[in-house]
């Protein structure tokens, strides 16, 4: 059983950290994969109120643990899944692709999603490429999908290798006029703030080491 009050002292951390690199207004999503439905109650009990889940099997089968939350969907998702999770899913961030930005239009019309972009050029990242950003943005438009913004994943490399990537997206979202701009994580959040980050994607520096994976396919980014 995790101790709620480390999570609460982990969150006010993860606060207190965003203030201190100049974030102001910056939500804070929680990200769930590999956690405990207690570990979800102790995170939602310490005041976040966006999830964000990489996995549909995990997300299915914690679903309750998700009720009332702003859930986000944020790993590498293959069009057959949308169906299964459409109704739980408040947004899909990670849409790189036009096939998965049909189906999510055809089994949630109207659905608000992020489009995610590799800023990095690692193969072993998802997202569509800077220079098709725009195209994929209108398709998203153009299906009936409201495009709030855009998501991306820092340089495997480091904090700091990640700077180029964060400028970048936050360049096109300026450039694509949209609104919320998805970058950093636990070990990069302070580079992504300063970079422009609306919204930080926290797991381990809200619930620690996550658990080791359970074998089996799964449909999400490692």
């Amino acid at each position: 059983m995790i101790d709620p009050a480390v999570v609460a002292a982990n969150v006010a951390r993860v606060r207190e950290r965003i203030r201190a690199a100049g974030g102001r207004d910056v939500s804070l999503m929680a990200v769930t994969k590999g956690v405990a439905p207690d570990s979800i109650a102790a995170v939602r009990l310490a005041g976040v109120t966006i999830l964000g889940e990489s996995y549909a099997q995990e997300l299915l089968d914690r679903r309750s643990a998700f009720e009332g939350a702003q859930l986000h969907f944020i790993g590498r998702l293959q069009s057959n899944k949308v169906r299964l999770v459409a109704p739980l899913v408040d947004c899909w961030e990670s849409v790189d692709r036009p096939a998965v930005a049909t189906e999510i239009s055809r089994r949630s019309p109207g659905a608000a999603v992020m489009v995610q972009v590799n800023v990095t050029g690692e193969p072993t990242k998802g997202g569509c490429s800077p220079s098709e950003t725009a195209a994929m943005v209108t398709h998203c438009q153009e299906a009936g999908l409201s495009v709030t913004g855009l998501m991306a994943v820092g340089s495997s490399a480091g904090p700091e290798a990640a700077r180029p990537g964060f400028a970048r997206l936050r360049a096109l979202v300026d450039q694509l006029r949209l609104s919320e701009c998805s970058m950093g994580m636990s070990d990069d959040l302070e580079i992504a703030v300063q970079e422009g980050a609306t919204m930080v994607r926290i797991g381990s520096g809200l619930f620690g080491p996550r658990p080791v994976p359970r074998p089996g396919p799964t449909v999400g980014p490692k």
